[in-house]
């Protein structure tokens, strides 16, 4: 190697941006450099590997360059078998089979493989394993293990274990290969055979079956796998956490995050975001600053997707001023999904107009509004219950941002005018949709059709639903309670009894609230502990105290009319969100903000209770029900009664 070229090898490691690499090559070409066959490969190579959306550039490179070689065609297999366009990589591997087919070798076959792996294109991918055979690579062990690694991804185990098989000293990585294709098709019993067959057991091996338990919500196998492991690394955490906040088991995700941190490590950007988002989920506000002021002292702030989830977090417990203030404080340029999390927090709370500003500030600073940012915007109109806003800004998003509008986009327009109570409009809308509405859609309009009343369009609906989606127990309750509302009572007992023969059960209620740190959780009907019991003894008292003090008289329409009165007002009062505040009364300190995450809709009576309770005791009360966020104050609602 000359200087020149040492030279240019060196500048080219300091080459970090798309820019850097024009003027080095302009340099090269200069030096005559740029005809020499090794400059131009590791040109193409850093282009195509190491810069970040670069990669259509390398593919110009190869295109011009006068006798591009095999290494040249390598690197842009690699380039493209790790970006958002794989199937550029099998166009590229056919370009070199005619041009240079002789020269097809182990890393050309593999990161091809990769390619028809991420792709999950089986028959591209038994393409390249007959071309691995014609050129005896098949059992190569790069190509071999890649290969196990395509038919995983195609979930077609019995041809990993063959290719595996023929493999004649698999390596740790092929193993670890083969014991993902069997979790990819859910066989516990294989991957439990595999990992014990195997002669040595790497970190990676046993986070492959800790990962593929939790995938499958096989948290008892997980737990025993994770105590069992010599060793535990960032990703062993990780998969524990976030594994157990997606299967919605909070106590025990914060159980694991208390433990990493009792055992010396330091959480790494997923397990905090992980956490988080349990916080988020869970209404645990309390915690949530803990994580916060943890976040400051040891420098995170710097990461964008943990100030996304902080801001998260803390819109989803109801405190939005926070959020705005972690949005305000993030250093250096914010990303749209900052943006848009700030907005979707605004929206929640029914903060329209505010949701709308931060929406044109968001294009003033330069950034352009995806289709993400536009399901945000919606939804914050359709909450605020600004639908001529709202109807502008679908029109908009395809007119002068040329965004096609996705079936959330159409969601959204659907709750719009439902929520304000013009249902003829939104079923019309429904009706005249370009693509198909899905279940979602139609529910959101049986919803509409439940708080407004509309007994004949709640049926249609209805018919619309059962083709699409005939064993969802809430569409059977929603129609019940509209039936029940409407005073329909023989219609109402005929839809619980389909529901008794279908053997569909309504989704049980619950509410949680967090009191020093510790999230309780409240089920309606169940008494089974001193905590219930003393929930349902404050409760008692506060009802007894809104009937006298606040006029309270219970929402009892929807409850079925062969019920005596006590028990229906009995029924609306043990709601788990009535429990779930007694209980925040009784524990928290005087003067105490009471927030409470529940699972379904809140219905009337409790919303009124909650109005009441907020007068009545002086406090405020933040709701987050699966539909938006309460604030109750001073006998009012943020919503405006508007939910």
């Amino acid at each position: 190697m000359n200087r020149a070229e040492q030279l240019c090898f060196s500048l080219l490691s300091s080459c970090k941006s798309l820019r850097s690499l024009q003027q080095l090559q302009a340099h090269a070409t200069k030096s005559a450099l740029d005809s020499d066959q090794l400059v131009a490969g590791k040109l193409l190579l850093h282009c195509a590997v190491h810069i970040s959306g670069a990669i259509d550039y390398a593919r110009r490179l190869l295109l011009h360059a006068p006798n591009p070689d095999a290494f040249m065609y390598n690197a842009l297999i690699r380039g493209f078998s790790d970006s958002d366009t794989p199937q550029n990589s099998i166009s590229t591997f056919s370009l070199m089979l005619k041009n240079l087919g002789s020269q097809i070798d182990s890393f050309t076959l593999a990161f091809s493989l990769k390619s028809a792996a991420n792709m999950r294109c089986l028959q591209t991918g038994t393409q390249l394993h007959c071309q691995a055979l014609m050129r005896g690579l098949d059992t190569h062990i790069f190509v071999g293990t890649t290969l196990i690694s395509m038919y995983a991804e195609c979930v077609c185990v019995g041809s990993a274990r063959k290719v595996f098989d023929e493999i004649p000293n698999p390596n740790i990585v092929t193993w670890n290969a083969l014991l993902t294709a069997f979790f990819r098709r859910g066989d516990v019993e294989g991957a439990e055979r595999v990992f014990g067959s195997m002669p040595a057991k790497s970190l990676a091996s046993y986070n492959l079956m800790l990962g593929g338990y939790v995938k499958l919500g096989e948290f008892g196998l997980a737990r025993d796998v994770f105590d069992e492991m010599p060793l535990k690394d960032e990703i062993s955490w990780s998969t524990m956490i976030v594994g157990l906040v997606q299967y919605g088991c909070f106590d025990e995700a914060f159980l694991y995050f208390r433990r990493l941190h009792e055992v010396g490590m330091r959480p790494n950007e997923v397990s905090l975001t992980g956490v988080l988002s349990a916080c988020a989920q869970a209404g645990a506000v309390e915690f949530a600053k803990i994580l916060h002021g943890f976040v400051e002292k040891v420098g995170l702030v710097w990461i964008t997707p943990v100030n996304n989830a902080l801001m998260d977090t803390y819109s989803k417990c109801g405190s939005v001023d926070m959020a705005r203030l972690v949005f305000e404080r993030m250093p250096g340029k914010k990303s749209i999904v900052s943006w848009t999390t700030l907005i979707v927090g605004l929206a929640m709370q029914g903060y329209g107009e505010e949701a709308l500003a931060l929406f044109d500030e968001m294009e003033e600073s330069g950034l352009r509004p995806d289709g993400v940012a536009f399901v945000a915007i919606l939804y914050a109109c359709s909450h605020a219950g600004l639908v001529e806003k709202g109807s502008e800004i679908f029109e908009t998003m395809s007119k002068v941002y040329g965004i096609k509008p996705e079936i959330e986009h159409y969601g959204c327009m659907v709750d719009l005018y439902g929520r304000a109570g013009q249902l003829l409009k939104a079923y019309d809308f429904v009706t005249q949709m370009p693509i198909p509405p899905n279940d979602v859609i139609w529910r959101t309009l049986l919803g509409a059709c439940s708080f407004h009343g509309n007994v004949e369009l709640a049926e249609q609906v209805k018919r619309s639903l059962s083709e699409l989606d005939p064993s969802n127990s809430s569409d059977h309750v929603l129609l019940s309670n509209i039936y029940a509302f409407a005073g329909k009572w023989k219609d109402a007992a005929t839809v619980r009894r389909s529901m008794v023969e279908l053997k569909l059960t309504k989704t049980p209620g619950w509410s949680m609230i967090e009191v020093d740190k510790i999230m309780y959780t409240f089920i309606a009907g169940v008494k089974q502990d001193d905590m219930t019991m003393e929930a349902y003894k404050k409760l008692t008292e506060i009802m007894s105290k809104l009937k006298v003090e606040g006029g309270y008289i219970p929402e009892v329409d929807n409850v079925l009319h062969d019920v005596e009165e006590e028990e229906k007002e009995d029924a609306v009062v043990a709601h788990s969100e009535k429990l779930a505040v007694a209980f925040g009364i009784a524990r928290l300190a005087r003067g105490s903000n009471v927030r409470i995450v529940k699972n379904l809709r809140v219905c009337k009576d409790c919303h009124n209770v909650m109005k009441l309770i907020s007068k009545v005791y002086k406090l405020e009360i933040r709701l987050r029900d699966r539909s938006r966020f309460h604030s109750f104050k001073n006998g009012s609602c943020s919503c405006r009664d508007y939910w």
